[in-house]
C-alpha cells in the first residue's frame, strides 16, 4: 500500500471510522523487526547530511488519545538518530503565563532550528481539541485557530521546515487493554492518571473533533497521516518509512567546501 492512502486529502471531509486502527499491510511483525536496522541506518544518514547542511529543517507532530502511544513511538522511531540533532518537546496543560498569550506564544520557540528534527508530543492542536471537546472555545473561536494554524505553519515552511502530523489511530478497545497493562504493572502505574477514565468518557466528542480538526488543517504541505496504532511495531515501520521517504524528498546535501581537500598537507 502507497503511503500516500494514510493521508488525509485537503477538503475531504473526514470519518475516522474508515480508517483502520489495526492494518497492517500485509506485513508480519517479524518482517518489520528485519527491516527496521536498514530503516535506522537510512535515517541516520540523512540525519547527518540535514545536519550538516543547515538550512532546512522537519517537524513532526504527534497527536493522538490517552495511551495512543506518542511516548513509544519516540522511543523507538527516533533511536539511533543523534540526539544533538533532535528536539523533543511535551506540551501538557499551558500555564497561567502561557495562557495569558496567544495559545501558539508557547510553541514558537520549541519549532526546530536549520539543520534540526523538532518532535512534538502532543502540540498547539491540543487548543482545538481538549479546548473544544470541554466547550472552553466556541464554534467561531475554532475556526479561528484553524486559520492562525494555517498561517503559522505556511511561516515555518516558509523558512525551510517541513511539517509531518500524526494521528496516532488506537480504537477503544486497546486503549482499554493499555490502561489495564498499566494498572497491572507496579513500574507503569505511575503513567495512569483517574483522569484519563474522564477524557475516555469523552470518546464520541472527541472522535468528531479530531475527524474536524484533521479534515480543517491537513494540506499538500503540512499533510495530517492517520497511522494504524493498535499494534506498536506496525505504528512504528510506517511512521519511519513516511519519515524516510519525506527527508529523501527534502533531499539535504553535505555543503561544499571552499578548498581543495588534496592541497591539504597534515604534519
Amino acid at each position: 500500500m502507497k503511503i500516500e492512502s494514510y493521508q488525509v486529502r485537503p477538503g475531504k471531509k473526514l470519518n475516522l471510522k474508515d480508517y483502520s486502527t489495526d492494518g497492517t499491510e500485509g506485513v508480519s511483525k517479524e518482517e518489520a523487526e528485519v527491516r527496521k536496522p536498514q530503516l535506522q541506518l537510512h535515517l541516520v544518514k540523512l540525519q547527518e547530511r540535514l545536519h550538516a547542511e543547515a538550512q532546512q529543517s522537519l517537524l513532526v507532530v504527534l497527536q493522538t488519545r490517552d495511551a495512543g502511544g506518542k511516548d513509544g513511538t519516540i522511543k523507538h522511531v527516533f533511536t539511533g538518530l543523534n540526539p544533538q540533532g533532535v528536539n523533543v518537546t511535551g506540551f501538557k496543560e499551558p500555564t497561567p503565563l502561557e495562557l495569558s498569550h496567544d495559545f501558539l506564544w508557547r510553541v514558537h520557540a520549541h519549532t526546530p532550528a536549520a539543520g534540526m528534527i523538532g518532535v512534538f508530543n502532543r502540540s498547539y492542536y491540543e487548543d482545538v481539541l481538549v479546548t473544544r471537546v470541554h466547550g472552553e472555545i466556541d464554534k467561531q473561536e475554532i475556526q479561528k485557530r484553524y486559520d492562525e494554524i494555517h498561517a503559522f505553519e505556511t511561516s515555518l515552511q516558509n523558512r525551510g521546515t517541513r511539517i509531518l502530523k500524526f494521528h496516532l489511530n488506537i480504537s477503544k478497545d486497546e486503549q482499554k487493554r493499555r490502561f489495564q497493562d498499566r494498572l497491572d504493572d507496579p513500574e507503569k502505574q505511575w503513567k495512569f492518571s483517574e483522569n484519563d477514565l474522564k477524557e475516555r468518557a469523552l470518546w464520541n466528542e472527541y472522535t468528531k473533533a479530531y475527524e474536524d480538526t484533521l479534515s480543517a488543517t491537513s494540506t499538500e504541505s503540512a499533510p495530517w497521516y492517520i497511522i494504524p496504532a493498535d499494534h506498536k511495531w506496525f505504528r512504528n515501520d510506517l511512521i519511519m518509512r513516511i519519515l524516510l521517504e519525506t527527508l529523501k524528498d527534502m533531499n539535504p546535501k553535505f555543503p561544499k567546501v571552499d578548498f581543495d581537500p588534496a592541497s591539504i598537507v597534515i604534519d
